[in-house]
């Protein structure tokens, strides 16, 4: 079994006892016997007992390995032996007396890694998936702030007084640009007047 996996069980289990003072510690460094070692203290020697069973229990139920139990008569200090994680359960004077924390307390492991399990978590599964780095670059540029130019609006057609919408035809007025300038006749000149001829008053007969 996953050491992460066993240790973890193994806090649940004393928790679930109301365990007082636990304590799990890394001894891969210390030994090669084992690599966890965990300390807890009960008020009772029922108490312990009932300890060293829920996590014997507990570790099998899960398929785990129990190499031992002893101090089960006593109850004054109870060992659970897992291969590579041992339990000491102790009463509080008997933990006093022998220290087991200054002789394999080097590297204490805190609650939070030592219950993180190599499974992954109902979290894990639940936090989105994570993108790669040209995609996560593209969703943080910034957008463009300069204003997008409208479209420019097409003009209507127009024709000899003929307007073309949608679907429709619509008779207007042509306007003014639309129809040609009349050409403007040229003023007619009055003719010329003739000079006017005198002529001498014809001679009559009597004056013959």
């Amino acid at each position: 079994m996953d050491i992460k996996k066993l240790q973890s069980l193994v806090i649940d289990a004393l928790e679930d006892v109301k365990a007082q003072d636990i304590r799990v510690y890394d001894t891969v460094h210390l030994t090669g016997l084992f690599d966890r070692i965990a300390i807890a203290s009960g008020t009772s020697n029922r108490q312990t007992k009932a300890l060293a069973a829920s996590v014997r229990d507990k570790v099998k139920e899960n398929g785990g390995n129990i190499l031992s139990v002893e101090g089960e008569d006593t109850g004054e200090w109870v060992l659970v032996d897992m291969g590579d994680m041992v339990v000491h359960i102790m009463q509080p004077a008997i933990r006093a007396y022998y220290r087991l924390e200054e002789i394999w307390g080097d590297k204490e492991v805190k609650f939070g890694a030592a219950k993180r399990i190599s499974t992954r978590t109902a979290a894990e599964e639940e936090a989105p998936k994570k993108i790669s780095r040209h995609l996560a670059s593209q969703a943080l540029k910034p957008e463009d702030d300069t204003p997008k130019k409208a479209p420019a609006r097409k003009k209507p057609v127009k024709t000899d007084g003929v307007k073309k919408a949608v679907g429709k035809t619509i008779k207007v007025a042509p306007s003014k640009s639309s129809v040609p300038p009349k050409k403007t006749a040229a003023p007619k000149k009055a003719p010329a007047k003739k000079p006017a001829v005198k002529r001498a008053p014809a001679k009559t007969k009597a004056a013959e």
